[in-house]
C-alpha cells in the first residue's frame, strides 16, 4: 500500500502504517538501554538548565516575576540534573556499557517566562519517563536508583508548577508513558547527536500538538493539530480515537477531523500535565496502535 509524504494511514486489521514505515517488532530492552534512555533525557534537561541560566540573569528572571529565591532554587535544580548525568554515566561505564553523550538541542525559548514554562513541561515528562520505565528494569539496584531520581524530578516539577501559579500536585497519580511516547516528546528538541552514541531501541511517533489556547478543563472540546501531515483511516471512514493516558488505563473518546487536526473532548479523570494520543483502537493503547502523539494538555479542574 502506498502513502503520500503528507499522509499517515491507519490499517484497521494490522496496526499502523506511515509514510516512512517503521518495523514494529522492537528488540528486547536491556537495563543498559534503559539507563542510556534515562541519560538521554537527563542530558536534555541538564543542557536546558545550563543554557537557560547562562542566557538569562537573575534580574531578567525578577523582571519576569520570579524572585531571587526561585532563581537560587533553579540553580539547585540545574546541579541536580548535572549530578544525574554523572551518576548515570558512571553507572553505565561501570557496567561495561557505552554511555550516550550530550546532543545538540534547540529548546525554542526566548525569555525567562518561556524558559520556566518549558522547565515545568520537561520535569513533568521526566517523571512519566522514569515511572513508565520502572516495570522494565530488571536489576533491583538500578530500580532503586531510578526511583531515587524519579522522586527528585517530581519535587522539581511540583516546585516549578507552584511558581507558575499551577497546582503543584494536581492528581493523586502520575502518568507512566512508554519509551516511544516519551521519546516522541523529547525528539523535537534534539537537533543532532554524536555518531558514536549507542543506538537506542526507540522511535518517535508523528507529532501531535495542542492547538487550543487558554485554560482547559474536563468536558472542554480542544483541537489537536497534526503539523505537516494528515491522519486518516485507509477506508476514509473508520473512527479515530483520542486516548488520554492514565495509570489505571487510557480514557477513550472519538476524534473528529477538523482543518489541520482533530477535535476531541477532555474527559473526566484527568488533571494537570496530561498526555493524549490518537489511535484507531478503542480497547488498548500500545506502541503498535498509536497513530500520533502524545500531545501534552494542561488540564485545570481546580
Amino acid at each position: 500500500m502506498k502513502f503520500s509524504q503528507s499522509v499517515v494511514a491507519l490499517v484497521a486489521a494490522a496496526g499502523l502504517s506511515t509514510a516512512s514505515p517503521v518495523k514494529r517488532q522492537a528488540p528486547a530492552i536491556t537495563d543498559a538501554d534503559i539507563l542510556n534512555y534515562a541519560l538521554t533525557l537527563e542530558h536534555l534537561e541538564d543542557k536546558f538548565y545550563r543554557e537557560g541560566l547562562a542566557n538569562y540573569t537573575q534580574e531578567q528572571f525578577a523582571s519576569a516575576g520570579f524572585d531571587a529565591t526561585f532563581y537560587k532554587n533553579l540553580m539547585t535544580v540545574s546541579k541536580d540534573e548535572q549530578t544525574h548525568v554523572k551518576f548515570l554515566t558512571d553507572a553505565l561505564t561501570a557496567a561495561g556499557a557505552t554511555p550516550v553523550a550530550e546532543c545538540t538541542y534547540n529548546y525554542g525559548v526566548s525569555d525567562p517566562k518561556a524558559f520556566v514554562a518549558l522547565a515545568s513541561v520537561l520535569e513533568g515528562v521526566g517523571v512519566t519517563a522514569y515511572l513508565g520505565a520502572a516495570a522494565d528494569i530488571m536489576s533491583k539496584e538500578y530500580l532503586t536508583d531510578a526511583g531515587s531520581i524519579l522522586t527528585v524530578e517530581a519535587r522539581h516539577s511540583s516546585y516549578i508548577r507552584a511558581a507558575l501559579g499551577e497546582v503543584p500536585f494536581p492528581s493523586p497519580f502520575d502518568v507512566p508513558l512508554t519509551f516511544d511516547e516519551v521519546y516522541t516528546l523529547a525528539a523535537p528538541f534534539i537537533v543532532s547527536c554524536p555518531s558514536s552514541n549507542p543506538k537506542l531501541p526507540v522511535k518517535a511517533f508523528p507529532m501531535l500538538a495542542l492547538g487550543t489556547k487558554g485554560t482547559i478543563k474536563s468536558n472542554d472540546t480542544i483541537t489537536l493539530n497534526t503539523p505537516g501531515y494528515n491522519l486518516k483511516a485507509v477506508d476514509g471512514s473508520s473512527q479515530l480515537y483520542a486516548a488520554f493516558i492514565t495509570v489505571t488505563g487510557p480514557i477513550f473518546g472519538p476524534a473528529t477531523p477538523v482543518d489541520g487536526g482533530f477535535s476531541v473532548m477532555v474527559p473526566e479523570g484527568v488533571n494537570g500535565q496530561s498526555y493524549v494520543v490518537l489511535t484507531g483502537c478503542k480497547d488498548a493503547v500500545t506502541d503498535d496502535t498509536v497513530a500520533a502523539g502524545p500531545a501534552i494538555v494542561e488540564v485545570t479542574n481546580y
